[in-house]
């Protein structure tokens, strides 16, 4: 007979949002709707907090390393699902468009990471590079390797980004410290820093939108 109640047939049957979260969450674990109600609970039912586990977080939970292999890869796919979206993000206006091209990347990660956006005349994207990345209270920025990659691109501004793994927006006094620092170093060579962007998975904070460049 056939189980109108199994995750797999609603999802065959009328698509992937027929089911709820935790229905979802147990075809990881041969649709075991307890395991998957269980891992829920130990996060809150935030989904947000789930996708932050990794896999030896999971591995203490109780969840077997199949399902955590599982799981973490479907993670890293919408990770990078949103990253090629990211991509399409032509000419950045403001500090919105380039909250949403940055924040894809970095924005759930669980650690601090450092990103610079090399921009042309035009405001387009260059490229975008990682420098540093550190744990969750910090990150170490080497002031002359960012000048020397947007020498080498022929930048003609940047665009500074880090994440808070806290959740926090503030900028903290080593972040202003850095963006002094990187935009002093950036004035001599004629580079102009245009905005320093921290964010987080639900928001930004500016530099340049707040007047602190």
């Amino acid at each position: 007979m056939r189980n109108h109640n199994d995750p797999k047939i609603k999802i065959r049957e009328s698509g992937t949002s027929s089911v709820s979260d935790v229905e979802l969450l147990s075809l990881f674990f041969r649709n075991e709707t307890d395991k998957a109600q269980s891992l829920l609970e130990s996060v809150g039912h935030n989904l947000n907090a789930l996708a932050k586990l990794t896999i030896p977080d999971l591995l203490l939970l109780g969840v077997n390393e199949c399902a955590a292999v599982y799981l973490s890869a479907a993670v890293e796919l919408g990770r990078r699902r949103n990253q090629s979206e990211a991509i399409d993000i032509g000419q950045i206006r403001g500090s919105k468009d380039a909250a949403n091209y940055i924040r894809p990347k970095i924005g759930d990660l669980n650690h601090e990471e450092f990103w610079v956006l090399f921009l042309n005349r035009r405001n387009s994207i260059l490229s975008s590079e990682r420098f540093s990345m550190g744990g969750m209270t910090g990150t170490v920025i080497d002031v002359r390797l960012v000048l020397k990659s947007a020498l080498e691109k022929y930048a003609t501004s940047m665009i500074f980004c880090h994440n808070h793994p806290s959740g926090n927006l503030d900028p903290s006094d080593a972040d202003k410290k850095i963006t002094r620092q990187l935009k002093e170093a950036a004035a001599v060579m004629e580079i102009p820093v245009i905005d320093h962007l921290i964010v987080t998975q639900s928001g930004y904070f500016s530099f340049a939108d707040e007047g602190l460049l």
